[in-house]
């Protein structure tokens, strides 16, 4: 199917992709410019978030790119099968958890179980996911100007050729961009149905859940078991490590921690840390999981849905075979700041590359792939970052935690809500937008915040905030910290009352102290 110079509707493109997901027709979606003679600069293996990016940065810069994927769409996994559905499935699991805490009060009718269906959730998502590749589809052709093949894979022959269709491409450099999978624990019953992970739960499911176990600690774990929880199926986590401890998380300050852990205890999810799965039983379908616990005892937990959630590793296979790029023990690929691998001319991006498996690395890192080959010098350092993720709350935080704080600095103090040694119970702080029903019915659940300062330099190095309403505002936290954010800086902003974060008003109760004390 050739749609260069056709313009297609965003509507036209919708049907273009359900026709090929349903197996209509299987043949490559061209929008390829035979008549323009210039080499390529790049060709992006991958279409996903980092490679659609980074192709509108190099042809923005003047580039030509050739982009490849073997989904009939650009935006990867994100829109498809991760970010975008996991953002539904939290915002309906704050919903709920609203609805179940109000149960018969105010508004509120009593709520039923019944009503809640992962099952509706899911389809819910499948019926409306296509409109967002739909448009970046037409975004990339009719106003970023990208070449591309889709719904065809590509086959790296060497580092500046690629075979697509039969029809070979060559392009000073190429870009890999082809992601991660679920990394599935080498256990016994791995394979029955009624096992998921976040892309076949959302392709796949079929029936509603009544009894979930989760193995794995990550943020995948905790968001969806949220979410499971929240609709009413009894939802158990088996983690090797301390829930929000593993190594893709960095920076957790632990009484952040604690308040995000004890919340999704006190809406009834059990929490098993510590503990090794050992196998997967049933009959022809899962009917349980046996788990190692912190003692050493075993024990069958019963399930009739089973969700991984333990960590991904890279697709990374092909292009050690094909072209010898180094890669970790855990197989993403080796790069440097620019996102060069150990080949010459070959770059590799996103996921691929390794944590933090996050949509704002693998956009900048396409940027980053795409500024270097054209010429401009760029590193991208994502050491550094902030970070969230939902249970039944936004939990978002950026900058040191208070115990790294006082590992780095002799003078550290804190301004925190609810006050160290305060019951939760008893103040219904911090409560903003979001959380004011919680506030004057629940105020345990209004949520929780702290702000790390270096009291001898005044700058602010951490803050911490589980509630709502607050997330957008780390980004540009991240940014002030990173440039001296100091506790004055922060009392003498203009705050919206009440502002999710609460930061500034607090920090304007302190900033009057010549030495500064907690608060």
């Amino acid at each position: 199917m050739d749609v260069w110079g056709r313009p297609l509707r965003a509507a036209e493109w919708q049907e273009v992709i359900l026709r090929a997901e349903a197996g209509e027709f299987d043949e490559p979606i061209w929008n390829v410019d035979r008549g323009d003679s210039r080499e390529f600069d790049a060709i992006f293996v991958g279409g996903g978030a980092g490679g659609r990016f980074g192709s509108a940065y190099l042809r923005a810069r003047g580039g030509r790119q050739l982009t490849i994927d073997r989904w009939p769409f650009l935006g990867g996994s994100c829109p498809h099968q991760a970010c975008v559905p996991h953002h539904l499935f939290s915002e309906a699991a704050r919903e709920l958890d609203l609805a179940r805490w109000l149960s018969g009060r105010l508004w509120f009718g009593e709520f039923e179980d019944k009503r809640a269906s992962i099952l509706e959730l899911v389809e819910l998502f499948r019926s409306g996911r296509n409109s967002a590749h739909s448009f970046m589809n037409w975004q990339s052709k009719e106003q970023l100007g990208m070449e591309y093949i889709l719904n065809a894979s590509a086959t790296v022959l060497d580092e500046h050729t690629v075979e697509v269709a039969g029809e070979r491409f060559h392009a000073r450099n190429l870009v890999l961009a082809t992601g991660a999978r679920t990394e599935y624990p080498d256990i016994p019953g791995i394979d029955l149905p009624g096992v998921y992970d976040f892309a076949s739960l959302v392709e796949e499911l079929d029936y509603e859940p009544s009894r979930c176990v989760i193995i794995g600690g990550s943020k995948v774990a905790i968001e969806y078991g949220s979410f499971f929880q929240a609709t009413g199926c009894p939802t158990t986590i088996v983690s090797r490590s301390p829930l929000m401890r593993t190594k893709s998380l960095h920076h957790v300050d632990e009484d952040l921690r604690q308040f995000v852990v004890d919340g999704m205890r006190k809406r009834g999810m059990t929490i098993l840390e510590g503990a090794h799965p050992v196998e997967i039983v049933g009959n022809g379908r899962a009917t349980g999981v046996v788990v190692r616990l912190a003692d050493g005892t075993v024990e069958t937990l019963p399930a009739d849905f089973v969700f991984i959630g333990t960590g991904e590793r890279a697709n990374s296979a092909p292009f050690v075979e094909a072209l010898g790029v180094e890669v970790d023990e855990r197989g993403f690929i080796v790069v440097n700041s620019r996102m060069q691998t150990s080949v010459p001319g070959v770059y590799a991006i996103g996921d691929l590359i390794g944590a933090p498996m996050e949509m704002f690395k693998a956009r900048k890192c396409g940027m980053t792939a795409a500024r270097n080959i054209m010429g401009e010098p760029y590193e991208f350092d994502f050491s550094e970052y902030p970070d969230f993720l939902h249970s039944t709350y936004e939990v978002t935080w950026v900058g040191l935690s208070e115990a790294e704080a006082r590992e780095r600095y002799q003078n550290v103090v804190v301004i925190q809500m609810p006050p160290p040694g305060v019951d939760p119970g008893e103040i219904p702080l911090p409560c903003a937008e979001g959380s004011m029903l919680y506030a004057f019915t629940h105020p345990e659940l209004t949520g929780f915040q702290k702000c790390v300062i270096d009291a001898d330099s005044r700058r602010i190095v951490g803050v911490h905030h589980v509630g709502y309403g607050a997330k957008d505002a780390f980004q540009y936290l991240d940014y002030l910290i990173r440039r001296g954010l100091t506790i004055d800086d922060m009392a003498e902003m203009n705050e919206l009352f009440l502002n999710p974060e609460h930061f500034i008003q607090l920090c304007r109760l302190r900033a009057g102290q010549t030495q500064l004390t907690n608060l």
